[in-house]
């Protein structure tokens, strides 16, 4: 998707700039710049659509999705689920609350289902809260 999306922000970068130096004279300087500020818009928009990503850390979990990020420590976790048909995964976390996790994407296949099968191992390694008075592993 990064991929995708980083070549895509630069063609249409380069076909505003391109066109804003090809275009007849009777184009001002304006509408020049107004090309090249509607590649940047472009790019922009691109960038949020390909910002979305899950980073697993020891205490923590980081889910960036396209305009928020969030750090969930592993106890706030409840459950994550993935229904068929639906384009991402969420989260259920100790408040009640849902999280979508668009840094794993059903459309990828095999890909998802095998990150999804990832985060809920590590989820029940690391997720589950000790209970009060106890000091661990004796």
């Amino acid at each position: 998707m990064r991929v995708v999306g980083y070549g895509l922000a630069v063609l249409c970068m380069a076909t505003m700039v391109t066109l804003a130096i090809i275009l007849p004279e009777t184009w001002r300087l304006q509408d020049r710049l107004g090309l090249v500020f509607l590649g940047l818009l472009l790019v922009g928009g691109l960038y949020l659509l390909t910002r979305p990503k899950v980073v697993v850390a020891e205490s923590s979990v980081t889910v960036v999705n396209v305009i928020r990020t969030y750090v969930l420590e592993w106890a706030e976790i409840i459950d994550v689920r993935m229904p068929v048909g639906e384009p991402w995964p969420t989260v259920d976390l100790a408040d009640g609350s849902t999280l979508a996790v668009m840094g794993i994407q059903s459309n990828d296949g095999a890909l998802a289902r095998s990150c999804l099968a990832q985060f809920r191992a590590l989820l029940h390694e690391r997720g589950e809260a000790q209970e009060p008075g106890d000091n661990g592993p004796s």
